[in-house]
């Protein structure tokens, strides 16, 4: 995979698209989070999907990221998980230069565990570009609005849309097998902040070998 290529794709194709999302003003402390609003029902309601008031915060102090990305995980039907653990040494650089083979005609969905902490995220998204010869595809994924993780709930999954290989993995780009795929992708979220960004690529073929 060329090492440029996340510089052949510009950052305006890596940007997600405009959506409505839950204004809550200026960004707040937990506790700020916690007492806003106690008569609102529109905001408790908001307040009880994240989860906020239960068990206790598991932030590290040592550690300034908001969102830590655990594993990257491909599910396939009738197959054993294909799961990427973030956290060994090398894993990104893994992803770059060991593609993942998937077989034409498979059902798959990408999956990720990840950890929030020191504040709310907001509408964390995850984005892609699969380019090839100048032509690429773009696809998004809404991961949704988090607290930090507590005692009660330790971490987070999040499983994407299912996709069928080759057909609907792509719109503009035709896909063929026996063929190689560079992509990037990227967790972005709502204050525009990106969280992980990394290199990967695939191959299609006619088994999984």
């Amino acid at each position: 995979m060329p090492d440029n290529l996340q510089h052949d794709i510009a950052d305006d194709e890596l940007q997600p698209e405009e959506t409505p999302k839950f204004k809550v003003g200026e960004k707040k402390t937990l506790d700020e989070y916690q007492k806003l609003d106690e008569d609102d029902p529109a905001m408790r309601k908001w307040k009880e999907s994240l989860g906020l008031g239960t068990g206790t915060d598991l932030s590290d102090p040592k550690d300034p990221r908001t969102v830590i990305i655990f594993s990257l995980g491909l599910e396939v039907e009738g197959r054993p998980d294909i799961i990427i653990n973030l956290t060994e040494p090398k894993a990104l650089e893994n992803l770059k230069n060991k593609p993942f083979v998937i077989k034409e005609g498979a059902t798959f969905r990408m999956k990720v565990r990840f950890k929030v902490q020191h504040q709310i995220l907001s509408g964390l998204k995850y984005v892609q570009v699969v380019k090839k010869v100048g032509v690429s595809n773009k696809l998004e994924e809404m991961i949704g609005s988090y607290s930090p993780n507590t005692t009660d709930r330790t971490e987070y999954e999040k499983k994407f849309e299912p996709i069928t290989a080759p057909s609907t993995m792509a719109k503009g780009l035709r896909m063929f097998v026996n063929d190689h795929y560079d992509a990037v992708s990227k967790f972005i979220d709502d204050d525009n902040q990106t969280h992980l960004k990394f290199q990967w690529s695939f191959d299609i073929k006619k088994d999984w070998q």
